[in-house]
């Protein structure tokens, strides 16, 4: 595992390519729809191995464990929830493993528990915590570089993932946000109406290293530029990008994302210009979006060396 200042002195010192989509490419490996993908890292290790050996081979600097949906809370809707320890350290054993000795960070991935918290839900702010803690320490325990709190929409959600994720003794901590394009003007909310620079703030008000946004509806690489900018603008921290290869058709009950690598990669220039320090894909990116997007950063950085 790499101590505290590895990532973050490497984010100093060049651009990091993370890796793409999880879920779709479970999906695709023969996971059904509405099953457990992150029992996958105990029951089926060789087909998770084999997806994230592929982003290696495109070129990822970062791998995104598959624990996504791996808290106590999440994992009991499959009846997984005794397993939650096994199943995250599980999963950054498989990908510290695709890198096949070699240098690479494990970004251990918290996902948000998949409702809403009293008074608005059922879920107590006491479970919530509880899970987050949980599933911190287990992904900690299994070897991390970092802790990924990503798809997050409400700040009291984040705000109990990233003290998680500190007390479990996560070397780095990155928060990362969903935002929606709202549907009368070109301007970005998170489901819970967070504002990029509202949410850039809280991040760097709770202590975390890296602000980042990933998913979203309707937000493509030029609005996911725009809001590095306001990120920026806002906070003086290193930030992450990851949005979606376009958006999400339904096609004979599979969910289908039709932007091709060469339409997604056309938009990483603007992105890296903005001053994502992490790049990379979330829903329905590939190992060959990946490639192309390394091969993108591959020739900016040649650029730069010899302008």
């Amino acid at each position: 595992m790499s101590d505290r200042a590895s990532l973050l002195v490497a984010l100093a010192e060049r651009l990091l390519l993370a890796d793409g989509a999880m879920g779709t490419q479970l999906q695709r490996a023969g996971l059904p729809p509405g099953g457990c993908g992150e029992a996958w890292n105990v029951d089926y290790p060789e087909r998770v191995l084999a997806i994230q050996s592929a982003y290696v081979a495109a070129g990822s600097d970062c791998l995104i464990t598959n624990t996504f949906g791996a808290s106590r809370i999440m994992l009991e809707r499959h009846g997984e929830g005794e397993r939650v320890a096994e199943i995250n350290e599980a999963g950054a054993r498989v990908a510290r493993a695709a890198f096949g000795g070699r240098a690479g960070f494990v970004l251990g991935d918290i996902g948000p528990f998949g409702g809403l918290m009293e008074p608005y839900g059922e879920i107590t702010r006491a479970a919530v915590e509880r899970a987050f803690r949980e599933q911190a320490r287990a992904l900690v325990a299994g070897g991390v570089d970092a802790i990924l709190v990503e798809t997050q929409t409400a700040l009291e959600e984040i705000e109990l993932a990233i003290a998680a994720a500190r007390e479990a003794g996560a070397p780095v901590v990155i928060g990362s946000f969903a935002f929606d394009k709202m549907l009368d003007y070109d301007e970005v909310r998170t489901m819970m109406g967070v504002s990029p620079e509202r949410a850039a703030e809280f991040l760097a008000a709770e202590g975390a290293d890296i602000a980042a946004l990933n998913c979203g509806t309707g937000v493509d690489m030029r609005m996911a530029a725009d809001v590095v900018r306001r990120y920026r603008a806002t906070v003086d921290l290193p930030v992450m990008a990851q949005p979606n290869a376009g958006q999400p058709e339904l096609i004979q009950m599979q969910v289908v994302y039709r932007e091709t690598p060469e339409e997604m990669v056309a938009g990483l220039p603007e992105l890296v210009a903005a001053g994502a320090r992490i790049v990379g894909g979330c829903c329905g990116s590939t190992p060959d979006h990946i490639r192309r997007f390394r091969e993108a950063l591959d020739r900016l950085a040649r650029e730069r060396t010899f302008a």
